[in-house]
């Protein structure tokens, strides 16, 4: 990992520039773990692993104005690792570009977790040719070995996806891989158009409860629905965010 913010509050990056080669292993751009109010900005990731991450006891995190690539994008998780509790709360990504990445905006869980993610917002977001632009993976299995089938996982709800555009190299665009026994909720996609050059692209749900409104390319059919006006509303309560400010702000600037 190269710059990590762990166990902290009210913590501001601005103008950080992360480069590794695309090939390195474990080289997160930054890692986020057990923190809140924690803002990134105008910061460019080129790394082997996650752009950014952001793990269990983190809340409250606004990206803003980010450029990600090479790297494995945007990522919340992995959580609930060995039957962890994994939680993850008020995130915000706005405004980035993700180029030649092998995922976009990503959450994965380990079969087995235990806790929850919840409001979540990635918008205005450009992808140039990303491998797997959106995805929810809760069968994550970094392992040498095979992952045995569990029941228990992370809980994933009021996830939102607006104003998210550019190109894929892979047919499923969209990946909704979500728990068979906690199923994924409150999934919201808004003006969402990615395109693949040489083919079509389509959107793949597991488990997946939500619904799409305005464009949505590939379509999000595939959402088992849910209410709109309820989703809105808990979208609204929960996903307050603040920047830091006063005196116990840390600028870092590298």
């Amino acid at each position: 990992m190269n710059f990590v913010i762990s166990k902290s509050e009210a913590v501001r990056v601005f103008g950080v520039k992360v480069t590794c080669p695309g090939d390195s292993p474990n080289t997160d751009g930054i890692h986020i773990t057990k923190s809140t109010n924690i803002v990134l900005q105008d910061c460019k990731i080129g790394t082997g692993d996650d752009c950014i991450s952001i793990v269990n006891g983190s809340s409250t995190i606004k990206m803003k104005r980010i450029y990600c690539g090479p790297g494995h994008g945007v990522s919340i998780g992995s959580l609930g690792e060995d039957n962890s509790v994994g939680i993850v709360t008020n995130v915000v990504l706005d405004t980035a570009l993700l180029r030649e990445t092998t995922n976009g905006v990503r959450i994965k869980t380990w079969q087995g977790g235990s806790g929850y993610v919840r409001g979540v917002r990635f918008e205005n977001v450009r992808m140039e040719d990303v491998a797997n632009p959106i995805i929810i993976d809760q069968f994550y299995c970094d392992s040498p070995t095979t992952c045995q089938n569990q029941t228990s996982a992370v809980q994933i709800s009021q996830i939102v996806y607006r104003n998210i555009s550019g190109t894929t190299k892979s047919k499923q665009a969209i990946k909704f891989a979500c728990s068979n026994t906690v199923p994924c909720s409150n999934l919201v996609l808004s003006n969402v158009n990615l395109e693949k050059k040489d083919g079509t692209v389509e959107t793949y749900c597991n488990s997946a409860q939500g619904f799409g409104y305005g464009l949505v390319h590939p379509s999000a059919d595939c959402l088992s629905s849910h209410d709109k006006g309820s989703i809105l509303i808990d979208w609204k309560d929960n996903a307050e965010l603040t920047e830091p400010t006063g005196d116990h702000i840390i600028h870092t600037e590298l």
